[in-house]
């Protein structure tokens, strides 16, 4: 590993650690690396349990009245076989998760760039009108959002509790010659997490704690998003 790149008053101690913390990163980004190809080498999963029927809006979100419904299937534009499913907090009743919040907005900012290549749908349990209404709140112009009020995509893919709880898994789905298949869940959403860490499942795509972790105080302990 070499490099030359100095910056403006740094010590002998702060260049030794930082080149220590250089070499990890490196074997870090091979990591990564490694573990999303195993995640793209995975078999096929089991094929999709049933076409589902969502309730969907139009694309104007201050629209209350047009609701459509839309076949899991018709998620799938032309020439785009893989589907990534956010399962939104909100449940029929009770108030949006605020962590659910704060990743979606960021998402929403990248939906352009991400549906250039993939599929991407945002699934709640509440009423599509009420996850519209919110989401005109926030600004989700570019999110599609679906309501799975109707149907036991929630059971059926672990987004929901036998008590009707809602949880945020992300799953992601493959369309081939074979029919619709599921490809891969964040499980670490349901695995043991290590002493003193949250589930993390959704890291990858959550800039938010990616920022806090370059920080010198770090994510904390205590500290999580409020809707504002």
């Amino acid at each position: 590993m070499t490099n030359t790149q100095r910056f403006p008053g740094e010590s002998d101690a702060y260049r030794a650690a930082r080149d220590a913390l250089l070499t990890a990163e490196i074997d870090l980004r091979r990591r990564v690396e490694a573990v999303a190809a195993m995640r793209r080498n995975l078999p096929p999963g089991g094929p999709i349990k049933e076409n589902y029927v969502f309730d969907e809006g139009a694309a104007d979100l201050t629209d209350r009245d047009t609701v459509v419904q839309t076949r899991f299937s018709d998620l799938f534009a032309p020439g785009k076989d893989s589907l990534i499913v956010y399962s939104f907090m909100y449940g029929t009743s009770g108030d949006p998760c605020p962590m659910c919040t704060a990743l979606l907005d960021s998402l929403n900012a990248n939906a352009p760039f991400v549906t250039q290549r993939v599929n991407l749908a945002v699934v709640a349990k509440a009423p599509i009108q009420k996850i519209r209404d919110f989401a005109h709140q926030r600004g989700w112009e570019n999110l599609r959002l679906l309501s799975s009020g109707n149907n036991g995509y929630n059971t059926d893919y672990s987004a929901e509790t036998p008590d009707g709880r809602q949880i945020p898994p992300l799953n992601i789905f493959y369309k081939s010659a074979a029919g619709i298949h599921h490809t891969y869940n964040a499980e670490l959403l349901y695995a043991d997490s290590d002493p003193d860490q949250h589930p993390r499942h959704a890291d990858p795509i959550w800039p938010l704690w990616n920022l806090f972790d370059l920080t010198p105080e770090g994510r904390g302990s205590d500290w999580f998003p409020q809707i504002t």
